[in-house]
C-alpha cells in the first residue's frame, strides 16, 4: 500500500518553535503536532496557526482528507500547558476545534500515543480515530476546577455517550486502549505497526468517493446529532464555563499544580 506522504517534506506550519508540521499530497493533508519532548503539547501560537490552516482547508475544492497525528510514539498530544491554562484560557482553542470538527471532508486522528486534556476533544473533532494498544486518555477539567466549554461537552456527550462522557468528566479517570475502543473514543485499534498502513488504505477509499457527496452528508449528519439540544443550552453551557475560567477555584488548582511542578523541576 502506498505511503502517500512518503516523499513530501514536513513543512512547520508557523515560524515559531514546535510549530505543527503539514505535508500535502494533493487532496489529503497530514498534520504532525510537533513537540514530542513535551508530549506534543498545543501553545497559543499553534492555535492561532491551525485556524488559519483549518480556514484554507475549508475553502479548498481539491481536499479529500486531514491526517492528524504527533511526533514519536508516546503522546498524541496533552493539550494546553498548565502555564498556557493560567495565562492565556479564552475562545481560541475551542473555535480552532469546531472548525476542525466543520471541515467539509474526512478527517482522520492517527493516534500515535497517549492522548490528554483538550487533545481528547481534538480527536474527538475528527471523524475518524485509529490507535493502538497501550494507549492511554484522560480529562482532568473536574481536577484542576474547570467547568469543559460547551462544544467540548457536546462532543463529549455526542460521540461518546452519556455515561461513557460521565465518566472521563466528573471523575477523570484514565481509561486504557481496550476500553478507549469499546466507548467509541477509538473508532478501530491496530497494531503499532500496521497504523500507518491501514491509515493510507483509509485515504484510498476516501478519494475514490464523490467529495460533494461526502461534505452533505458529513453535514447533515452532524446537524441530526445536534438536532435534540434544546433551545438556549449552549449559551447556559457558556455562561458556566465563563464563570469557571474566571473562579478563584480554577485559579488556585492551576497555581498549585504549577507551583508543584516547579518545585520538582518539571
Amino acid at each position: 500500500m502506498t505511503d502517500h506522504f512518503a516523499d513530501i517534506e514536513a513543512l512547520p506550519l508557523a515560524a515559531h518553535e514546535g510549530a505543527p508540521l503539514v505535508q500535502r499530497a494533493g487532496g489529503f493533508v497530514k498534520l504532525t503536532l510537533n513537540r514530542p519532548a513535551e508530549h506534543n503539547r498545543l501553545d497559543p501560537a499553534d492555535v492561532d496557526a491551525l485556524s488559519a490552516l483549518f480556514g484554507r482547508l475549508a475553502a479548498d475544492p481539491a481536499m479529500r482528507a486531514l491526517v492528524i497525528t504527533g511526533a514519536g510514539d508516546k503522546t498524541f498530544s496533552s493539550g494546553y500547558t498548565l502555564q498556557a491554562l493560567v495565562e492565556e484560557l479564552d475562545a481560541r482553542f475551542e473555535r480552532m476545534l469546531d472548525a476542525l470538527e466543520a471541515l467539509p471532508f474526512v478527517t482522520i486522528a492517527q493516534l500515535n500515543g497517549s492522548v490528554y486534556g483538550g487533545a481528547t476533544d481534538m480527536a474527538l473533532c475528527c471523524d475518524l480515530r485509529l490507535g493502538t494498544l497501550g494507549l492511554k486518555m484522560f480529562m482532568p477539567a473536574a481536577k484542576i476546577g474547570l467547568h469543559y466549554y460547551p462544544g467540548g461537552l457536546r462532543r463529549y456527550v455526542s460521540r461518546l455517550g452519556l455515561p461513557a462522557a460521565t465518566k472521563l468528566m466528573l471523575t477523570a479517570a484514565t481509561i486504557e486502549s481496550d476500553e478507549m475502543l469499546r466507548i467509541g473514543f477509538m473508532t478501530e485499534m491496530h497494531a503499532r505497526e500496521a497504523l500507518a498502513a491501514r491509515v493510507n488504505v483509509l485515504l484510498e477509499q476516501i478519494g475514490r468517493n464523490e467529495p460533494r457527496v461526502v461534505a452533505q452528508m458529513k453535514r447533515h449528519m452532524h446537524e441530526l446529532a445536534h438536532a435534540g439540544i434544546p433551545a438556549g443550552l449552549m449559551a447556559r453551557i457558556e455562561a458556566d464555563y465563563r464563570a469557571s475560567v474566571k473562579s478563584e477555584e480554577l485559579g488556585g488548582r492551576l497555581e498549585t499544580m504549577l507551583a508543584g511542578r516547579k518545585a520538582k523541576g518539571q
